[in-house]
């Protein structure tokens, strides 16, 4: 039994509602637009895709995109505490359903991303600064074969001290952290602004010289299809984490107006950006140039390249280190707010819920998010990791939809929401159809991502009995 005194202690400091709407639209951008928006054509122009197909499965994506965000805005009206999606699926179906959630973001999905997102930064910044490996010596050593703790030891060090000096920031201040997140998101936008003008205004050869090729057969219907669904999963690749703001609507300014608005802004403007940008490459670079890059190569450097000479190279490289580096600040003040949530429902360890008297920030819990994510930095496993939960990520969206129409009939959603009940039908659906067929296509790691969510179920039983007597944890 833990003592209960610092739990009452610690829910007499709340968390300070300082982020306006314009922090809230720039957090949706910043942790959407990543390195995606400059590397995914390739592989979308490797499929039978002509180019308006591949502009098709931009817009398709992020109309998806859009009716997602469409349900959560029906879902934020109920609370205006932190944590977001664990939040919604705690008060619709109770508190077992949604730790698997918020037990899955901390073990894999949101620590894992952490930790990918540093690995890519300090990957861009060394092909500008070398660094030097100082564990190189044990580079071959390994754990099970899989865990290569010493290898690339430079780039590694680097990711984990830039996760340390973006915790400091957030540690002492959310606002500090959105401050810093504002401007690194603007010049992203602005860098991919300048990109998009510079390729409308580029004049190249005055004539393209086009290669017809007349075949007597063409792809079946089922063949495009299957094309169209690879290219329309790259996409939503993309423009994924825009519901990861609703994590921290307990320090968003009257959350139940403005975390809808944010991420409806914030997914229009990554949807424009995207859709322009993918129109540019194509406008600069032929689709079957483009298919032939090696999928390591990326297609925005190869474009800027072409406009700009070597400093569209580097201006590119920048803008990718701009991009990882945003990304990766927005998604260390989110994700450990999902943290503090389940400790304050008793789904967590118990610390995680205190908030620093001074800074007013639930800052166990973030040492805690960076930590394991810097563990996963070391173990170079998060991109294993993360990949696995590709089928329990729709499975858990898929719920959340069936969740906004089992509040709203019955009655605990009063207010009006967009393309209600047709957002979140599409979105059900449209689960299903990526959960199966990713558990057809990708069986094992189907299997391990779900081996590994349930991993949580012992841990749920064991806070639920460690904390019974301090917040009431339900089953």
């Amino acid at each position: 039994m833990i003592d209960p005194e610092p739990l009452i202690q610690k829910q007499h400091i709340p968390l300070n509602r300082v982020l306006g709407l314009s922090t809230g639209i720039l957090l949706v951008t910043g942790i959407m637009i990543g390195s995606g928006a400059f590397k995914k054509i390739v592989p979308m122009s490797q499929s039978f895709m002509s180019e308006p197909g591949i502009i098709l499965a931009w817009v398709v994506a992020g109309l998806i995109t859009m009716l997602g965000a469409f349900t959560y805005a029906g879902l934020a009206g109920l609370t205006d505490e932190s944590g977001g999606i664990y939040e919604y699926l705690r008060l619709a179906f109770g508190n077992f359903q949604a730790f698997l959630f918020g037990w899955m973001i901390f073990t894999i999905g949101g620590s894992g991303a952490i930790a990918a997102l540093a690995f890519v930064f300090s990957q861009s910044v060394n092909t500008l600064i070398h660094f030097p490996d100082p564990l190189d010596t044990w580079k071959d050593l390994s754990i099970g074969g899989l865990i290569y703790p010493f290898a690339s030891s430079g780039i590694k060090i680097f990711a984990v001290l830039t996760i340390a000096l973006l915790t400091w920031v957030s540690y002492r201040g959310v606002k500090n952290g959105g401050a810093l997140n504002n401007v690194v998101t603007g010049a992203k936008i602005a860098g991919i602004i300048i990109l998009i003008i510079a390729g409308f205004f580029y004049v190249g050869p005055a004539e393209k010289e086009v290669s017809i090729s007349v075949t007597t057969s063409y792809p079946g219907f089922f063949t495009m299809l299957s094309a169209f669904f690879g290219a329309l999963l790259s996409a939503l690749w993309a423009y994924d984490g825009w519901a990861n703001i609703t994590y921290i609507s307990g320090e968003i300014k009257n959350p139940k107006r403005n975390v809808p608005l944010a991420i409806m802004i914030g997914v229009s403007i990554a949807m424009i950006l995207y859709i322009l940008l993918n129109i540019v490459y194509m406008r600069v670079l032929p689709l079957s140039q483009l298919a032939t890059m090696d999928q390591n190569k990326v297609a925005a450097s190869e474009v800027a390249g072409v406009i700009m000479g070597p400093a569209g190279t580097l201006i590119i490289t920048l803008l990718i280190m701009i991009s990882a580096l945003g990304a990766l600040n927005a998604c260390i003040i989110v994700y450990p707010r999902l943290y503090y949530r389940m400790s304050q429902k008793g789904a967590f360890y118990p610390k995680a819920a205190y908030v620093h008297p001074v800074y007013r920030t639930p800052y166990i819990s973030i040492l805690f998010s960076s930590a394991w994510s810097s563990v996963l930095v070391v173990t170079g496993t998060f991109d294993l990791l993360t990949n696995l939960v590709i089928f329990t990520g729709f499975l858990f969206f898929g719920l959340v939809a069936i969740g906004l129409m089992k509040m709203k009939r019955n009655g605990s959603i009063k207010t009006k929401i967009i393309a209600y009940p047709f957002s979140p039908i599409i979105i059900i659906l449209f689960s299903l159809v990526l959960v199966i067929n990713t558990a057809i296509i990708q069986p094992k790691a189907s299997l391990m991502g779900l081996l590994l969510v349930c991993s949580g179920i012992p841990f749920y039983y064991y806070f639920r009995n460690r904390n019974k007597n301090s917040s009431g944890l339900d089953s």
